[in-house]
């Protein structure tokens, strides 16, 4: 079984959507294995967001994601990664059509409620910068 990693972000908490999201992703059949709230500090964002940490709009995701405490998670299931990216939509929710968790709930590129891990090894060391040993369960 495939794991992946989410959060629920800022603008999802706000709007309180997190168990709307949360629901999408068990009709579809994937277990939830682990699950805790946070309020993200600037260390481990600088090192989530490393790829664009030094362009200029930087500052703007940091403080977004900084905002207030967000809702991080792993799921498991038969090419979850995929799956849950087929789920969301495109990162800019503009673009997403109906139907997915973007296009539904979000608003804008980064105001776009969730997170997900593009792959294998993206999710494995997210999923290892979010969560210490012992803490999800499958």
């Amino acid at each position: 079984m495939e794991k992946t990693f989410i959060i629920l972000k800022p603008d999802c908490m706000e709007k309180g959507l997190a168990g709307q999201v949360l629901q999408r992703f068990e009709k579809e059949g994937f277990q939830l294995v682990a699950a805790k709230m946070a309020k993200l500090e600037s260390a481990i964002l600088r090192e989530h967001y490393a790829h664009v940490a030094d362009k200029p709009f930087f500052p703007e995701i940091e403080a977004f994601m900084s905002s207030r405490p967000v809702i991080m998670a792993a799921l498991q299931g038969e090419n979850v990664i995929a799956r849950v990216r087929d789920l969301l939509g495109p990162t800019d929710s503009t673009k997403a059509p109906a139907g997915t968790i973007r296009g539904d709930f979000g608003t804008d590129m980064m105001r776009n409620m969730i997170h997900a891990s593009d792959g294998p090894d993206t999710a494995s060391a997210e999923l290892k910068r979010f969560f210490q040993d012992g803490e999800i369960f499958a």
